[in-house]
């Protein structure tokens, strides 16, 4: 079994519940290489210490909810287990990944420090359960087809299930056919539960299946609405980032790239210095 790292787990929950900053968690979509996360979670973790910013590396290692069939999903179970491990002991930085059923929740997470559970699986009751027996921080994406008042439930699901360390992501309501919309009442609505809120900028301006056999994106606008929801109390960002969106395996087009990330976060500092003047 791989073994965990030595990162102080109880720092990155104040780190995520500390009205004083914010966190970003950024990283590749899925796991297309170690190099490709290393050099990444790397360069990350430069940028947001020289900010002051703590940061968390995300990866997937399946995306287990493409739009076609014949699409890259990753590595799978084992052999990304292996590379996240590797991110979290080499760059030594805190490490979330995706969970999709009950079986992976256990494994994940001996592994990594934030299990995540995607916006289409927010209400599996057992998913939930699985994922806070494993006495992890578990951050729950809203389903695009839910209101944030019905988040509410989730969270309290999670927590009858013995959760004391759940987070909240935000990321856009399903708005027509292939769009989404971000409503940034939901920030302040989610905190209501008194978890964490992160607001997901990259997925909330995807075009899911605008492209065909495959979703489409805005990446233009992920830094507007990252700046709005950090205006409006988010704990966090969430950006999905790669060195050459263009030719990353997934989520490509609504993706920043990794040398725009700078600006955006320097950008995102000062919003959030502007609104927590203390």
């Amino acid at each position: 079994m791989l073994q965990r790292g030595v990162l102080n787990d109880a720092s990155l929950w104040k780190a995520l519940t500390d009205s004083r900053r914010f966190v970003v968690i950024a990283g590749p979509c899925v796991i297309e290489s170690e190099q490709l996360c290393l050099e990444v979670a790397a360069r990350l973790k430069k940028i947001c210490a020289r900010l002051g910013i703590p940061y968390i590396f995300k990866a997937s290692f399946d995306k287990a909810n493409r739009t076609s069939d014949k699409s890259f999903r990753g590595p799978g179970l084992a052999a990304g287990l292996q590379v996240l491990a590797r991110v979290r002991a080499q760059v030594g930085v805190p490490v979330l990944t995706d969970i999709h059923t009950e079986m992976q929740a256990a494994v994940v997470g001996e592994v990594v420090d934030i299990l995540q559970i995607p916006a289409f699986l927010c209400r599996q009751t057992d998913l939930i359960e699985a994922a806070v027996a494993t006495g992890q921080i578990v951050n729950i994406k809203k389903g695009q087809f839910l209101s944030p008042q019905e988040m509410a439930r989730v969270a309290q699901k999670a927590r009858r299930a013995g959760g004391k360390r759940v987070v909240l992501t935000e990321r856009g309501t399903t708005f027509g056919y292939n769009n989404l919309v971000a409503d940034m009442r939901s920030i302040p609505i989610l905190k209501q539960t008194g978890c964490p809120v992160i607001f997901d900028a990259t997925h909330s301006v995807q075009l899911p299946g605008a492209g065909g056999d495959q979703s489409s994106g805005q990446r233009e606008f992920a830094p507007v609405l990252a700046r709005a929801a950090v205006a409006a109390g988010a704990n966090g960002v969430f950006l999905e980032t790669h060195p050459h969106p263009a030719r990353a395996l997934s989520d490509g087009a609504n993706m920043i790239a990794l040398a725009d990330l700078p600006p955006v976060l320097r950008c995102l500092r000062r919003v959030w210095a502007a609104v927590n003047p203390g």
